[in-house]
């Protein structure tokens, strides 16, 4: 088993390529629907909106410390588990916030506020806690990670598209409308895409290892669901509000994490098997957990 954290994942430069106009093209998408007055929303919900930053950026991550410390997985696993926390939020969340009958204004203001902040958040928190482990710290050392060139790929991939998103928004509202639904079911099949190509180009590491890693995100994502949803009930927040923060918290932007993952950590086998699964796993469990509260809702 110590083999996995030696092996290097084959994605070649035109496939990041593709990998990264890919997530712009997500990011943009995102973009389209958000608008001022979703910033404004922040002032209107002071304390879910903070409760969800917190959840995101600081409870998720030093509960995934937690867990790698206790569990101690492989250190390039454990490294693609605190890729993933370092992650925002999916771009499909409201998606399931709706399904769920959750607070649907708190989790567009979430998305657009957890976009800007993961820009600086994302390599802060990768950073900082991987150095806190001492396996994962010696993965740190051996690539030479540089702060400044993750930040740098992160505005790129989501502060330039989000710029540009919502200034179509604002000066062709009526465009972006008809554009936005096509966008969130295109960026579903370009996210889809990117897994499948991952998945492909590396079938037979897949096959070999994906078993050492199905529970390990099962219990991963099972924490950062409940997490939310608790820190929400903490708070004595509304049920609406509680469950799109367990669907915020829950559902990460993994294909984010697997194109830092290929830029930077060369395709690191076990950190891109964990992100990648974790790609496919959330789908599961959030549609799962949405249909679930959906019915409750329904028989109540």
């Amino acid at each position: 088993m110590d083999a996995i954290d030696s092996i290097n994942l084959n994605f070649s430069d035109q496939n990041i390529l593709i990998l990264n106009i890919s997530l712009g093209f997500i990011m943009f998408g995102v973009a389209l629907k958000l608008t001022p007055a979703d910033f404004k929303l922040v002032l209107a919900q002071p304390l879910g909106t903070l409760v969800g930053v917190i959840s995101q950026f600081l409870v998720l991550p030093f509960l995934t410390f937690l867990l790698v410390y206790i569990i101690e997985p492989h250190p390039s696993f454990a490294l693609g588990m605190m890729m993933v926390a370092a992650c925002p939020g999916g771009n499909i969340s409201n998606f399931f916030s709706s399904m769920a009958k959750g607070n649907i204004a708190l989790s567009v203001s979430l998305t657009a506020i957890s976009s800007i902040l993961a820009i600086f958040m994302t390599p802060i928190n990768l950073s900082f806690w991987a150095s806190m482990y001492e396996p994962t710290n010696a993965l740190l050392r051996e690539v030479s990670l540089s702060f400044s060139d993750v930040l740098k790929t992160i505005v790129i991939i989501l502060g330039i598209p989000l710029v540009l998103g919502m200034s179509v928004r604002q000066k062709f509202p009526a465009f972006a409308q008809k554009l936005q639904p096509y966008m969130h079911y295109g960026s579903i099949l370009i996210f889809a895409a990117i897994v499948i190509i991952a998945f492909s180009a590396n079938i037979d590491i897949f096959l070999n290892y994906i078993y050492l890693v199905v529970f390990l995100v099962f219990f991963h994502n099972a924490t950062a669901l409940l997490s939310g949803y608790q820190l929400g009930r903490l708070f004595r927040l509304p049920e609406a509000d509680c469950r799109s923060l367990a669907i915020e918290t829950g559902i990460q932007n993994s294909g984010l994490g697997l194109l830092l993952i290929f830029a930077f950590f060369q395709g690191l086998g076990g950190m891109a098997i964990v992100a990648a699964w974790w790609g496919i796993w959330h789908i599961i469990s959030g549609m799962t957990m949405a249909y679930w509260w959906n019915y409750r809702v329904s028989i109540a």
